[in-house]
């Protein structure tokens, strides 16, 4: 799987804009606030209906423009489709795959699949466990993109029940909280135990997959590990693999609810459920969160996605399309190197970075400078004379450049 064409109308600090890519390794060089890090936003988006920078559609628009639309041609195994969802914000976005009717966005999923390594990724290490749980959403979503209506059930199923919790706090109304939060508590139970044995079984097969590539990259024995830590008690991949069944995190769930019952209307939220739990993980004895040093925290969550990428590879057997946004800035000679030796074989790699000596030359490939939202190849790159024409006096904010014309 390649990413052929991208192109974009009124998305971030584009206009209008259509660039062509190849397979192999498309490096994007441009000085920060230029644009760059908006192209393969644009591709992350196709394929996860989500950006890595922020949480709601609206920054995505240009400024002054009432949508925006994201446009793709895909290559995989030989043939091409084509991709395209325009963006509104605060109301529901509309997709199309091929030249055929109009989809819902999440049935374009699985069209182009993408694993994006951000400077943002430190949190995955760092940061709070809302950031992991995304993290195997996203790629349960990716590897089976049916998990995408089974999310997004869950969250409106907690929501209600959320809801009918914080209303019971302030009315005290007892006999109606008594009807109705068992019928929730059905809902979220078997939706809930849906999701979280989906976790348990990409858990159990990404595991390996994560020590290797922490080795690989930190060059080290470093026993790096994941594990579940669930809201519930004892639920995890036992030593052999095997995986709780549903119908068994289902009871669980349900004794949750009555064991935390008290509370929760206490407090007017649900207490245990997939959305209470967290990816742990492990260096050694200790948890890398707070224990880990600044190294060691870059070289985890390059083995988390490098993890899920080979994960993908295996699965779905094709290559996803592998991003690497401002990512070789931030790790070691030593890093970079071993990185670069691990995705050389990859089919196509997009990697964007602030100065072109920051990208290891075993990673030379199609080279375009991102100035001020214009888009060149360098004279002296494989494809000489090929331009994006933009507007020279538009700011160098990235929210206010203005595209004028287009490159192929």
């Amino acid at each position: 799987m390649y990413l052929r064409r991208l192109t974009l109308t009124g998305f971030r600090s584009y206009e209008q804009l259509e660039l062509d890519f190849e397979p192999g390794v498309t490096t994007l060089v441009g000085r920060n606030g230029q644009g760059k890090t908006n192209l393969v936003e644009a591709v992350g988006y196709l394929a996860t209906l989500g950006s890595h920078r922020v949480a709601t559609d609206h920054p995505l628009i240009r400024a002054g423009d009432e949508q925006a639309v994201v446009r793709a041609i895909v290559v995989r195994d030989g043939r091409e489709q084509s991709i395209e969802i325009e963006i509104y914000p605060g109301r529901a976005n509309r997709a199309r795959l091929g030249r055929g009717a109009a989809v819902r966005p999440r049935d374009i999923l699985g069209s182009l699949r993408t694993v994006l390594f951000a400077p943002e990724d430190l949190a995955l290490v760092k940061g709070d466990p809302a950031g992991r749980r995304r993290f195997l959403d996203d790629l349960l979503v990716a590897r089976q993109p049916r998990w995408a209506a089974a999310r997004s059930d869950y969250d409106k199923i907690l929501k209600q029940r959320n809801a009918l919790l914080k209303n019971a706090r302030t009315s005290r109304n007892d006999a109606a909280l008594a009807d109705s939060l068992p019928v929730w508590d059905t809902h979220l139970a078997a939706t809930g135990a849906n999701l979280t044995y989906a976790r348990l079984r990409l858990l159990r097969d990404l595991a390996p997959y994560v020590g290797q590539a922490y080795d690989q990259v930190s060059d080290s024995v470093s026993g790096a590990r994941i594990d579940y830590q669930s809201s519930l008690s004892g639920l995890s991949p036992a030593a052999d693999g095997e995986v709780p069944g549903v119908e068994e995190i289902t009871a669980a769930l349900h004794t949750g609810f009555a064991e935390q019952r008290s509370r929760e209307i206490e407090r007017g939220i649900t207490l245990v459920g997939p959305h209470r739990d967290d990816l742990e993980l492990t260096l050694g004895e200790l948890p890398a969160k707070g224990y880990a040093s600044h190294g060691e925290s870059w070289s985890f969550a390059l083995a988390l996605r490098l993890a899920g990428y080979q994960l993908l590879r295996a699965d779905v057997a094709t290559d996803p399309v592998l991003v690497l946004d401002d990512v070789f800035a931030e790790l070691d000679v030593g890093r970079r190197t071993r990185l670069a030796t691990l995705i050389s074989d990859c089919e196509q790699v997009l990697i964007t970075a602030a100065v072109r000596d920051d990208v290891p030359p075993e990673l030379a490939g199609r080279l375009y400078d991102v100035r001020r939202g214009a888009v060149t190849v360098p004279a002296a790159g494989p494809s000489a004379g090929l331009e994006v024409e933009f507007d020279e006096a538009a700011d160098e904010s990235p929210s206010d450049a203005t595209a004028t014309g287009a490159a192929s």
